[in-house]
């Protein structure tokens, strides 16, 4: 059984900025099977015990705890109280935070901890971290406006999503070093390298080079290479190799192709040369991910 992109929702032709409800299993047992989506979800347990997949990585999470899903990472959840739980569910579009348009490229910086994966910061806050923070009441508060729908509900989530997201950016740029890679003293290099940055997102399965980028950006290939690795502590093709894998993750659990052709989807010169790096990534092969996460059709 293969698990499709879940898509934006449209009201009126538009593309909702947020969704938000509380989701309330009953029973132990998966609540949702592997998928993704290209909002950003957050989730805070009000009750029970769940377990979520995310990032290749298993996570536990129960009352109080707050849960961050990445734009596009793929994730399933189980609930793992015989009686299941509930938890709250708020969603956004990257476009809530960063559009592009009306913002400049040195606010790019906080939005990428959000939509890449090779940032390393923790998924699961815990109830005593989130204690005396301001995070369990703005969820509550997100539910309640959503609900009630009062004149100016619309701004009053946006703001405490922003709030959040405010948050987390801070925490993590307290508690983990790597977790802003974007803070170099030069502003004009962080301009520089931002076209880089966004070409390998959207351009991923194309071929790539240093030198191509270094070019797009205006400077010499050696100084590329090297900013680009303080930039995002990897090199260059560590960096695009991540992207791609994380591309071929989604096409794993969403459609039917070949190992192979999924490997020539994101970029791979060579299918053999794609299974060696998810391996290493993974601690699996591409086809022993695909039937692990498949397995879980309750």
């Amino acid at each position: 059984m293969n698990y499709p992109e879940e898509k934006q929702l449209y009201m009126d032709g538009v593309a909702c900025q947020y969704l938000c409800h509380i989701e309330m299993p009953k029973n132990r047992g998966n609540v949702f099977p592997a998928h993704y989506h290209y909002y950003i979800e957050m989730l805070y347990a009000l009750s029970g015990q769940f377990q979520i997949y995310l990032n290749g990585i298993y996570h536990e999470f129960a009352k109080g705890d707050f849960v961050l899903i990445n734009s596009r990472e793929v994730h399933k959840i189980d609930a793992v109280s015989d009686n299941g739980g509930s938890y709250i569910v708020v969603r956004f579009l990257p476009e809530l935070i960063y559009d592009g348009m009306s913002q400049s490229h040195f606010e790019l910086k906080y939005l990428l901890p959000f939509v890449t994966d090779n940032l390393i910061h923790e998924k699961v806050i815990t109830q005593a971290t989130l204690k005396d923070t301001m995070i369990p009441e703005l969820m509550q508060s997100i539910i309640h406006e959503s609900a009630q729908k009062n004149y100016g509900y619309e701004l009053a989530i946006k703001n405490h999503i922003g709030r959040i997201y405010l948050w987390l950016l801070r925490y993590w740029h307290t508690h983990e070093e790597t977790s802003l890679p974007l803070d170099f003293e030069d502003r004009k290099l962080k301009e520089q390298l931002t076209p880089a940055l966004t070409y390998m997102l959207s351009h991923y399965d194309s071929a790539i080079t240093a030198t191509d980028m270094a070019a797009l950006c205006n400077l010499s290939y050696s100084y590329f290479s090297r900013s680009f690795h303080r930039l995002m502590h990897v090199t260059f093709s560590e960096y695009l190799n991540d992207i791609r894998l994380r591309e071929a993750e989604k096409l794993l659990v969403s459609t039917s192709q070949s190992i192979t052709e999924i490997s020539q989807a994101v970029g791979f010169c060579t299918t053999s040369y794609f299974i060696k790096l998810f391996k290493e990534h993974m601690h699996m092969s591409p086809k022993q991910y695909q039937k692990h996460l498949n397995s879980y059709t309750e």
